[in-house]
C-alpha cells in the first residue's frame, strides 16, 4: 500500500502549483500556503520550452494550455537601430519533430489559473489563502509550517516555493546577499489591435544593440504582445514586479532604437520597471524534511527563458521522489536535490553570459553587428546554447 503523505508548500506561484499537482495526482494530501488574499499572477508573458511543456503535458494539460497559448513559428534576431533579421530558429511542427513537444508563449495568468483550477479540481480546499509562511519547526517526525495569524499545520514534508525573497530559505541558510546586475527591466503587454499589421506576426522576436535588447511575442491566442526591455541603468535598484514607470522614460532608455521599437512603447498602458537582481545559485537545498524549490534556490536573471520552467521542472521531480522514496523522506528530498542542482545552476550561469551576448559593443555599428551576428548566432552555436536545455526529459531523469 502507499502511503498518503502530507505534505505543506509555502507559495502558489507557478512551481508551488505544478509541485502541488504533481503530488496530488500521486495520491499525497496537499495544502499550500499563499501569502496573497487573491489568487492571481502579474500579467506578463512567458515562454514554455519543451522540456517544460514535457512535464506540462504529464500532468494532463496540455489541450487546457494549447487552447490559451500563443505558438509561434520561430524565432528571430533583429539589429537595435536598422531592424535587419536573422532567423534563430525554427518551431512549431520543428519543435514538435525535435524535442517530442511544442514551444508556447503564454501570459502568465493563463498558466496560473490552468494550474489552479487542475489542483482544486483533485482538491477543493488544497490552496489556502490569506495565510503568510513565517517560519517553520522540525522533527524527525515532521514538519511545522507557522503562518503570520499564529497558526500553525502540521505536515511530513515542507517545500519551500515561496520566490526569491524566500521565508522558508531565509530560516534554513541566511538572508541572501543580492547583487544589483547592472541592468533594469521594462514590462508591459499590448492589445495586438493597437499594432500595425507588419508587427501581428507569430514569432518571438530578440532585438540585440549595445547596452540593451528588446524581446517581444504574442500571448492569449495572439491577441496580447508581450514586451521586455532590458537596459544597462545604474540609477533604479528596487527590485519589485510592481513599480510604475513612465512611457516617456522608456522611450528614453531606448533612444535611437528602431521604430517598430518604439510603436510598441507608445501602445504600453502602464510600463513596469524593475531591478534585475543577481544571487549565486545555492549549493544545498534541503535540511531534513524541508527543501526549496525555483526562485527559492536558484533565482536567475531572464536571458534564457528558462526561470518558470525550471520551476516547472523542480516541481514535477518532487513528485517523482518523493513517490519513489517515500519510506525515507529526507532521502527523497536529497535525491531531488542530486537531481537538479548541477542542470538548474549550469542555467543561471549561461543565462548571465547570454545577456552579456545580447549587450555586446560590436552591436553598435551595421558592420560590426552583421560579423558579430553571424559568429555568435550561427546555427552549430545555437544548437549548442539551447539542445540541452530542450532535450531534457522529467520522466528518464535518474532519480
Amino acid at each position: 500500500m502507499k502511503k498518503t503523505l502530507r505534505i505543506l508548500i509555502a507559495g502558489a506561484g507557478i512551481g508551488g502549483l505544478t509541485a502541488a499537482l504533481s503530488l496530488l495526482r500521486r495520491g499525497h494530501d496537499v495544502q499550500v500556503c499563499e501569502q496573497a488574499v487573491e489568487l492571481r499572477e502579474v500579467g506578463a508573458g512567458l515562454q514554455l520550452s519543451p522540456n517544460g511543456l514535457r512535464a506540462l503535458y504529464q500532468l494532463g494539460l496540455g489541450d487546457a494550455l494549447q487552447a490559451l497559448a500563443s505558438e509561434p513559428e520561430g524565432k528571430e534576431i533583429r539589429l537595435w537601430s536598422t531592424g535587419q533579421t536573422w532567423k534563430l530558429f525554427d518551431l512549431g511542427k520543428t519543435s514538435v519533430a525535435d524535442y517530442g513537444y511544442p514551444y508556447f508563449m503564454i501570459y502568465r495568468p493563463d498558466l496560473h489559473k490552468v494550474l489552479m483550477d487542475a489542483v482544486r479540481a483533485i482538491k477543493a480546499d488544497a490552496i489556502t489563502l490569506d495565510a503568510q509562511c513565517t517560519g517553520f519547526e522540525q522533527t524527525a517526525e515532521g514538519v511545522a509550517l507557522k503562518l503570520g495569524d499564529g497558526r500553525e499545520l502540521l505536515g511530513d514534508i515542507l517545500i519551500g516555493a515561496d520566490g526569491v525573497h524566500s521565508r522558508i530559505r531565509g530560516q534554513m541558510f541566511g538572508a541572501d546577499q543580492p547583487a544589483f546586475s547592472g541592468c533594469l527591466a521594462w514590462r508591459g503587454v499590448i492589445p495586438m489591435e493597437r499594432l500595425p499589421q507588419h508587427m501581428r506576426r507569430a514569432v518571438g522576436t530578440n532585438w540585440v544593440g549595445p547596452g540593451a535588447h528588446v524581446i517581444h511575442y504574442p500571448l492569449h491566442g495572439g491577441t496580447l504582445m508581450n514586451f521586455v526591455g532590458i537596459v544597462e541603468r545604474d540609477d533604479w535598484q528596487v527590485e519589485s514586479w510592481t513599480q510604475k514607470g513612465t512611457r516617456d522614460e522608456c522611450h528614453a532608455d531606448f533612444n535611437g532604437w528602431h521604430q517598430d521599437v518604439h510603436e510598441m512603447i507608445s501602445h504600453i498602458d502602464v510600463p513596469y520597471k524593475w531591478a534585475l537582481m543577481a544571487r549565486p545559485p545555492l549549493t544545498k537545498w534541503s535540511v531534513g524534511r524541508v527543501t526549496l524549490m525555483g526562485d527559492a534556490c536558484h533565482p536567475t536573471l531572464p536571458f534564457l527563458a528558462q526561470g518558470a520552467v525550471m520551476a516547472i521542472e523542480d516541481g514535477y521531480l518532487l513528485g517523482r521522489c518523493i513517490g519513489q522514496y517515500e519510506d525515507d523522506l529526507e532521502l527523497a528530498l536529497a535525491r531531488y536535490e542530486q537531481a537538479r542542482i548541477e542542470r538548474t545552476t549550469r542555467i543561471v550561469l549561461r543565462s548571465t553570459e547570454n545577456g552579456k551576448r545580447f549587450h555586446n559593443p560590436a552591436l553598435a555599428s551595421s558592420e560590426g553587428a552583421a560579423a558579430y551576428v553571424d559568429r555568435e548566432w550561427a546555427e552549430d552555436k545555437v544548437r549548442e546554447r539551447y539542445d540541452w536545455l530542450f532535450r531534457y526529459n522529467v520522466d528518464e531523469v535518474a532519480v
